[in-house]
């Protein structure tokens, strides 16, 4: 049998649409979707956009995962095994570390080490699993160890750390799949953040949890987070690194608006929030949001592919340079989404480019992405004679069977 991540996700929408015995016609419009929309979906004709799935897996009273299949499932043996010593780590089954008093600058130093291996190197799950598991007992060990009445200075240094480090965790737990990992990596940076006192980690915290929220499809609770978080805020506008957290967290809310298809909102608040924040900032990595203008155009491009508005994402897009942002994660997403905006407008040849330069640029997110997985397949049954050993090199290198 196939695994569970070789299914189309039109034929399990169509599962649990007809096993709840619902007609097209009635979930596409409960969806907001056009009925001939949901019909492409289900014999793998169109691939839904993200805010497509969560409606109809809202609508069919099913988590999203059970559309998309379990994410673990498409895990490459390496990045699973990262994970499993991560978890462990987290959960304290890990030797203590040697040192009684670790050095607080050299335990910055590596969390400033493996955030940069993350957002850059094109291995960034494999390498960074390797790097994660002995930093989390350690700056544990900095946490336990700096408790004295006379280190509260150096107990806030270490919190401000672990906050980095657990902010770091949210986001590789997110994309590998465990977002109960994710879940508690983002509550214990709020903590840490709260026990250093430091309003910018504060709002950086919300920030990630906002993005736990809306990977778990819980939009609303992701924009009531961060429109909090932005409003706590105060007086962003005196400091650039404050901006940055003010633009970020705005960012938040348009992709819960774009998650909600409520499309003019999302344009509203990246024209009226974080495009004057932007213009404060320039494009840099505050607290590693790679928040700035170019990061602002690319949301512009993610919610007109969502909304459907192909031609305007596009235009949008030629501004855009994904390979100035010093976040692969970014770069491999912009791109990814112009593969979708090509899909929706049936041009083959420029999914196929785009799916091949997102795959060098970030070959662990390609492979591992059940969402490329469904336009790779797609792209199988469509392709010509003339490119089609290119499609399936390309499932081949993902692991996918023939089918």
């Amino acid at each position: 049998m196939s695994p569970a991540s070789d299914i189309p996700i039109g034929e399990r929408v169509r599962f649990y649409r007809t096993r709840r015995g619902r007609t097209q016609a009635a979930v596409a419009g409960l969806a907001g979707i056009a009925e001939d929309y949901l019909s492409q979906i289900e014999r793998g004709l169109k691939t839904p956009t993200i805010a497509v799935l969560h409606t109809l897996a809202k609508e069919l009273a099913v988590p999203t995962s059970a559309l998309l299949g379990e994410p673990q499932q498409a895990q490459e043996d390496r990045v699973r095994s990262g994970l499993d010593e991560v978890e462990k780590a987290l959960m304290g089954l890990r030797p203590l570390s040697a040192d009684s008093l670790p050095d607080l600058p050299a335990l910055r130093d590596r969390v400033e080490t493996a955030w940069r291996t993350y957002q850059s190197s094109p291995t960034r799950f494999s390498d960074t699993g390797l790097l994660l598991p002995p930093l989390i007992a350690d700056v544990d060990n900095a946490l336990r160890t700096r408790k004295a009445p006379g280190e509260t200075r150096q107990r806030r240094d270490a919190h401000r750390i672990a906050a980095d480090l657990y902010a770091l965790l949210r986001t590789y737990c997110k994309r590998t799949g465990r977002m109960d990992l994710s879940l508690l990596a983002a509550d214990r940076a709020r903590r840490s953040a709260q026990e250093a006192d430091d309003p910018l980690r504060m709002a950086t915290s919300d920030w990630n949890l906002g993005h736990v929220l809306l990977a778990d499809g819980e939009p609303e609770g992701a924009e009531l987070v961060a429109r909090r978080a932005a409003a706590e805020l105060g007086d962003w506008q005196t400091s650039p690194d404050l901006a940055a957290l003010y633009g970020s967290l705005h960012l938040v809310v348009a992709v819960a608006l774009t998650r909600r298809r409520r499309w003019w909102e999302a344009r509203s608040v990246l024209r009226e929030h974080a495009a004057p924040a932007a213009r404060i900032t320039g494009d840099g990595n505050v607290q590693w949001t790679v928040f700035g203008p170019a990061n602002v155009l690319m949301h512009e491009v993610s919610i007109e592919m969502e909304a459907g508005q192909t031609g305007a994402a596009l235009r949008i897009a030629q501004g855009v340079d994904p390979y100035a942002m010093p976040s692969i994660e970014r770069q491999a997403t912009h791109l990814l989404e112009l593969t979708r905006c090509y899909e929706q407008r049936r041009e083959d040849p420029a999914v196929l480019l785009h799916l091949k330069e997102a795959e060098r640029v970030a070959p662990e997110d390609v492979h591992n992405s059940l969402l490329v997985r469904e336009l790779v397949r797609g792209l199988r049954q469509r392709a010509r004679p003339s490119y089609s050993r290119e499609v399936a090199a390309l499932a081949a290198r993902m692991g996918m069977l023939a089918n």
